[in-house]
């Protein structure tokens, strides 16, 4: 299968394994939740082809979204290929692993996102707080490029800080292209410890910034594992949003990441 480098390290061992639709299927039985979206983790084309075929035989992947390199002239051949499969639905790079800071806004970058602008893929930012002022001026380049900040950027939760991390997510919320998940908090917490309200400041920033039509919820499934259960995340937004209407939590819970991926379900 494919590794992240990342999971050779110690204290992400508990997830070193490979992870397939059938391990998932409990735990959307359990919360309810009939459709899901993959999110790429590698940089390889190959993992596009895999991951589509298994979309293929499950029903409940209604996405995927792949990865493509942006700074290639072949870009655009890429994406086309992707985009031929009906569940293609958006593309990731992943970013913060890049050494330089700056990677997300290098001239060659931004002309593969203006390709994807072109064709009106929608592109994940998986950043962590310091790229987060990118998210602005890659919101402004490509102000036709649906663009969702995955897990809020990483706040620093188990630090209760969010003096670093505050002003520059609501600078990207001023752009209207710009949407967020409400995912991967309980990793950014204290993993033995967290509970629901530790997410609650920073949940009521994205609810004030961004509201439920650009908002969506997300598990961060399996590596949320390393701090808690699907079940248990599933529990704690549903807990987090318990004030909101009907309309506005089945929005957050489903009708966003419709709406952005182009969903068919």
């Amino acid at each position: 299968m494919f590794q992240a480098a990342w999971l050779e390290q110690p204290s992400h061992r508990a997830i070193s394994r490979d992870y397939l639709p059938a391990d998932l299927a409990p735990h959307l039985k359990a919360t309810g939740i009939d459709r899901t979206v993959f999110v790429q983790t590698q940089h390889d084309l190959a993992e596009n082809r895999w991951v589509l075929g298994l979309a293929d035989g499950q029903d409940f992947i209604a996405g995927v979204v792949g990865w493509i390199d942006l700074a290639s002239p072949e870009c655009e051949e890429q994406l086309l290929e992707f985009r031929k499969h009906p569940k293609a639905c958006g593309i990731r790079h992943v970013t913060h692993d890049e050494p330089d800071v700056d990677f997300i806004v290098r001239p060659e970058v931004l002309r593969g996102l203006k390709t994807l602008e072109k064709h009106r893929v929608p592109f994940d930012l998986l950043f962590f707080i310091e790229h987060l002022p990118h998210a602005a001026t890659v919101a402004d380049h490509c102000p036709e490029l649906p663009l969702v900040i995955d897990h809020l950027a990483k706040p620093k939760i188990k630090a209760r800080s969010m003096a670093d991390w505050e002003p520059h997510f609501r600078a990207a919320a001023k752009r209207p292209n710009v949407y967020c998940k409400l995912s991967g908090m309980v990793t950014e917490a204290d993993w033995q410890h967290w509970k629901a309200a530790d997410l609650k400041p920073y949940v009521d920033v994205a609810l004030e910034c961004f509201g439920p039509e650009r908002l969506m919820f997300g598990t961060d499934w399996p590596v949320c594992e390393l701090a808690g259960s699907y079940e248990e995340v599933y529990g704690a937004m549903d807990e987090l949003l318990g004030g909101l209407s009907g309309p506005e939590r089945e929005r957050i819970f489903g009708g966003t990441a419709q709406e952005f991926y182009g969903l068919r379900v």
